[in-house]
């Protein structure tokens, strides 16, 4: 068992949902535990047509499908957030977190059904267990949900359908299936709620950053949807496209985007940021140090691009190259973490808005600069960018901006969850930006010991374990905020199990390992 990674893979995932389910056991963790036996034998029936080419759409071929760590993301969020919520006595959210994780469950469950469907000869054995697990699940959606939520949850299902269809036949070999459920999922959601809340805006309703996040990941969406479908039609290398390009992204900004923005926040968008960027000198000193790291990590660019100038168009840049970055992002959010975590999370949404930008301009080849960035960030690919998007550095920031998105402040009114919950936030840096990074560097150059079945070291692995407990104390240190009230067993647990996945997934880790140790420590 331990030669197949991703058996193991499944043992940590499953290991994980009944950690999460010994603390929070009602009805939902039967539909958890019966929607993990299924994805576990269906991400077989995946991995089988990965393998034979038998997938409707082209999936990223270096990797296993990932159905089942992917398959429970969203639902034991919903979970987690649900039980915070309860125990705070903010209802609305309450079931929020139900209808997150109804919504997950039912999305994984569809992405399954597509799976068997699609096998020859139809595995019986696994139908059977796709049939019980939809029936539990369904089963509590009728009695835990009102009709309102059930409308809501179908209406995240039939966009995640159209989605899905749309970006994996634009977009080949960009996503595992289980990457796909994530991103594509994670798009629909927020899609849906931007509809909803647009349809029910009441003045003063609402935390402007949180529209702002959400009209941000549609608008760019919709940008990215629209040109694709443009330039079917028209070579989009030519300056005349470009101009179109620019020109429309100017009308399509401030024609739709802005103003979509305005009916929710009931004010200037643009006069609005501006006001909130420099609404104190704290953010003012954040902005110039992180205007200081950015043009560090352009420099590193133009320098290693240099480097392969002067000795070899070969050339690509090494592991411990590419964790300069990490090294960069942690310096980057620790800081917005401790002093201004509205500030990082309204920054964090500006940069996935310019990263995804500046990816259509490559991706595009739109003049003066398409064709620079191709160059550029070319020295920076590695296996996992094998299809025509480049998605690694999207990725990272996801990774360490999730937590900060996805933390519950409406059920913390002290700002801060007591124990292992007050380093949600710190997920991301934690798994992704030490973990992970320790984890590479020492594992590349000093590791020996392989976990049977991988690249990766057992080295690297401990290595990475010590040093976000350290990272633990440091961030204990220095940030008043932080109480863990002697929960250090669960703290070590949770660390332990998602560095071991992080040993043993071929999923994009910058994605997959900030979500779990976010839902271990809520």
């Amino acid at each position: 068992m331990l030669k197949k990674p991703v058996l193991v893979e499944s043992l940590i995932v499953v290991v994980i949902v009944l950690f999460v389910h010994a603390v929070v056991w009602d009805r939902y963790s039967w539909c958890a535990v019966a929607l993990a036996i299924q994805a576990f034998y269906a991400q077989f029936k995946w991995d089988r047509l990965l393998q034979l080419g038998g997938a409707v759409f082209q999936f990223r071929t270096a990797a296993n499908s990932g159905l089942l760590p992917a398959s429970m993301v969203i639902p034991l969020l919903g979970i987690v957030m649900k039980e915070r919520c309860k125990a705070a006595g903010i209802v609305y959210f309450e079931r929020f977190g139900v209808v997150v994780a109804s919504t997950g469950m039912l999305v994984a469950l569809f992405l399954s059904v597509i799976a068997v469907g699609i096998t020859k000869p139809v595995p019986t054995n696994t139908c059977i267990l796709t049939g019980v697990a939809g029936s539990i699940i369904i089963y509590t959606m009728k009695h835990s949900l009102t009709v309102s939520e059930v409308i809501e949850v179908l209406e995240v299902l039939l966009i995640f359908v159209y989605l899905s269809m749309i970006l994996l036949y634009l977009l080949p070999r960009c996503f595992t299936p289980g990457e796909a459920l994530l991103v594509l999922g994670g798009i629909s959601f927020v899609l849906n709620q931007l509809i909803k809340r647009s349809l029910n805006v009441v003045e003063g309703r609402g935390d402007p950053i949180d529209f702002f996040l959400l009209v941000a990941v549609v608008g760019i969406v919709l940008l990215g949807l629209f040109f694709s479908v443009l330039f079917i039609f028209m070579d989009s290398g030519t300056w005349i496209s470009s101009m179109f390009f620019h020109m429309m992204t100017a009308v399509l900004g401030l024609g739709v985007i802005m103003p979509w923005l305005y009916r929710l926040i009931q004010r200037n968008p643009l006069f609005w940021l501006l006001q909130f960027l420099l609404q104190t000198q704290t953010r003012v000193y954040l902005l110039v140090y992180w205007t200081f790291l950015a043009a560090s990590a352009c420099g590193i660019v133009f320098y290693q691009n240099a480097k392969r100038s002067s000795e070899s168009k070969k050339h690509q840049a090494s592991t411990i190259t590419r964790k300069y970055f990490h090294f960069i992002v942690v310096a980057t959010y620790v800081p917005g973490l401790i002093y201004d975590r509205q500030l990082l999370y309204v920054a964090a949404v500006l940069c996935l808005a310019v990263f995804i930008f500046l990816e259509y301009i490559r991706y595009f080849r739109i003049k003066p600069f398409g064709q620079t960035l191709r160059h550029l960030l070319s020295l920076f690919l590695d296996e996992r960018d094998s299809g025509p998007l480049i998605l690694t550095h999207i990725y990272l920031l996801l990774g360490m901006s999730l937590p900060v998105w996805l933390f519950p402040r409406a059920c913390t009114p002290k700002g801060t969850l007591s124990g292992a919950g007050a380093l949600v936030p710190y997920s991301g840096v934690l798994a992704v930006g030490v973990g992970d990074t320790i984890a590479s560097v020492f594992g590349s150059t000093m590791g020996e010991i392989k976990w049977p079945g991988t690249k990766k070291t057992f080295e690297g692995t401990m290595t990475a374990i010590f040093a976000q407990i350290i990272a633990v104390a440091l961030i204990l240190i220095f940030d008043s905020n932080v109480n863990l009230n002697s929960s250090y067993a669960w703290i070590l647990a949770s660390v332990s199990l998602v560095s071991l996945l992080e040993a043993y997934t071929t999923q994009i880790d910058n994605l997959l390992l900030p979500l779990y140790l976010q839902i271990m420590f809520m």
